[in-house]
């Protein structure tokens, strides 16, 4: 029900976003979505990579400090309240939403939007069972 995200702490250093995404792709690992949120110093990057677990060592070998989280995917109406209506079904199980971001589409009628919540397996239940599809890693 939920995905594994991959968490990057980035300096704000010409070339260190290249040099992250060289080790993932010297190592086979394929990106599914990223985000970055940056201050003047630092940067954490945010992405949903295949095999999160074997980027996160392959990261830390190459001198990065990168950690798991849980999140979850989900497939709203591409329509004006789309995202509303998910928020109405966390905000009314009282589940914080820490952040999102989005995928790639999967059709024109839908988007995928990531979302770290305070209680992943809970979130994806009360979703599920209102019908909202969420994605597996191996579905994105």
């Amino acid at each position: 029900m939920f995905i594994k995200q991959i968490s990057v702490f980035l300096e704000n250093e010409n070339g260190r976003l290249k040099a992250f995404t060289k080790v993932l792709g010297d190592n086979d690992i394929d990106m599914k979505a990223i985000c970055i949120a940056d201050t003047i110093d630092f940067g954490i990057l945010r992405c949903v990579v295949d095999d999160p677990e074997k980027a996160v060592k392959i990261l830390k070998e190459s001198g990065f400090t990168a950690s798991i989280t849980k999140v979850i995917a989900v497939s709203l109406d591409d329509t004006p309240g789309g995202m509303s209506n998910v928020l109405d079904l966390l905000e009314g199980a009282d589940i914080g939403v820490d952040y999102v971001y989005s995928m790639l589409r999967e059709s024109e009628s839908t988007a995928m939007i990531i979302f770290k919540v305070s209680d992943p397996e809970r979130a994806g239940k009360i979703l599920t069972d209102a019908g909202i599809k969420l994605f597996c890693l191996d579905e994105l």
